[in-house]
C-alpha cells in the first residue's frame, strides 16, 4: 500500500458543526484568542480558560464526523493513511480513523502544569481550579496555545517525508508550523489540495487543487486516488 499523509484543518471540523477563531476575525466563541490560547491568557485568568474549554468540550460530545472524515477512513482499506490533523476534537477518531497525530493537542485531555508529559483522558467534559495531577498541581487543557512549542511537530515531519501521496483538507496553510509541512514532502511526489479557498502557497511540484469544501470534494479526491494508485 502507498503511504497517504493528510494534513487537515479547521475547514473538515466546520461542516461537523465545530466553529474555528478564525471564521471571525480572530474571535473565537466571543473571546480574543490570546485570552483562552495562550500561556498569558491562562495566567491572568485560568478559570475563564477552563470555562471556555469545558464549553468546547460539551460542544464536541454532540459533534459527529461528517463525510469528509468518513471517506479519509474508508481510504484505509486502499492505502496506508496516517493523518496528521490540526484540529483538537476526536472527530477522526470517531469515524474510525487508526492512525491520527495531533499537533495542537486534544481536547478531551488534560495535563499537568508541572510536568508537560502527565497526560490525562478525560472522562467528563468539565475541567476545574483544583483539580489536581499525581503531583498536586493544577490540571490544564493538553492543548498546544500560541506562544508554546509543537511537540508532535518532528513526528508529523517524518511522517511527511515519507508520504507517497500528500493531501491537505480544510487547512488554509497559513497556520504555522503545520503549513511548513509540505515543505518536507518530496517534489515528485503528488500533492493535492483540498479547500474552498485557494490557498497563498508556493508553487509546488505536482501539486492538484480541488476548490470544494471536505465532505463533497472527498468523494472527488477519493474518486482520483482510486483511479491513479489502485
Amino acid at each position: 500500500m502507498k503511504k497517504l499523509v493528510v494534513l487537515t484543518g479547521a475547514g473538515v471540523s466546520a461542516e461537523s458543526g465545530l466553529k474555528t477563531f478564525r471564521d471571525a476575525n480572530g474571535l473565537w466563541e466571543g473571546h480574543d484568542v490570546m485570552e483562552v490560547a495562550s500561556p498569558m491568557g491562562w495566567n491572568d485568568n485560568p478559570e475563564l480558560v477552563l470555562e471556555f474549554y469545558n464549553q468546547r468540550r460539551k460542544q464536541g460530545l454532540n459533534a459527529e464526523p461528517n463525510q469528509g472524515h468518513l471517506i479519509l477512513k474508508e481510504l484505509e482499506a486502499h492505502f496506508d493513511v496516517t493523518i496528521i490533523t490540526q484540529n483538537v476534537d476526536n472527530l477522526h477518531e470517531k469515524a474510525g480513523s487508526n492512525h491520527v497525530v495531533h499537533l495542537h493537542g486534544q481536547l478531551f485531555q488534560s495535563r499537568s502544569t508541572k510536568n508537560e508529559e502527565l497526560i490525562y483522558e478525560m472522562d467528563d467534559w468539565q475541567l476545574h481550579l483544583g483539580d489536581t495531577c499525581e503531583l498536586g498541581s493544577q490540571l490544564r487543557p493538553n492543548i498546544v496555545w500560541f506562544g508554546e512549542a509543537v511537540p508532535m511537530m518532528d513526528v508529523a515531519i517524518t511522517h511527511a517525508q515519507q508520504a507517497e501521496i500528500f493531501l491537505v483538507v480544510g487547512a488554509s496553510l497559513q497556520v504555522y508550523p503545520a503549513a511548513g509541512l509540505i515543505d518536507f514532502v518530496p517534489s515528485v511526489i503528488p500533492k493535492y489540495i483540498l479547500d474552498p479557498n485557494k490557498p497563498t502557497t508556493a508553487a509546488y511540484p505536482n501539486l492538484h487543487f480541488y476548490a470544494d469544501k471536505a465532505t463533497t470534494g472527498m468523494k472527488k479526491i477519493k474518486e482520483e486516488l482510486l483511479r491513479e494508485f489502485n
